[in-house]
């Protein structure tokens, strides 16, 4: 299944690794397990976050996916399952519009 995992990173403990120049193998050696299909980093409500899709097959991969992110950056992650235009025309929507109209 398709993922789009949102990472939000408080300032610390990420400013200090900014500042004692770890922030970046850090960050590379999450990237390099998890294999993301793609990878964005932005601000969101002030805090550092990162929006990458990633493939999960199955619900108990979530601690080896979260975990790293807790561990190293203090960071709060959400997992939230998304689709391609392809898996939406798949979706049924149509029967499901008149089932429940």
């Amino acid at each position: 299944m398709r993922i789009l995992l949102r990472v939000t990173m408080p300032h610390e403990p990420f400013n200090t690794f900014v500042k004692d120049g770890s922030a970046s193998a850090k960050m590379k050696r999450i990237l390099d397990e998890l294999k993301p299909e793609a990878a964005y980093f932005t601000e969101l409500g002030g805090r550092r976050t990162g929006l990458l899709i990633i493939q999960m097959e199955d619900t108990s991969q979530i601690p080896s996916i979260a975990e790293p992110w807790f561990l190293t950056f203090n960071a709060n992650v959400e997992f939230h399952p998304v689709m391609l235009p392809q898996d939406l025309a798949k979706s049924g929507l149509d029967t499901l519009g008149k089932k429940w109209a």
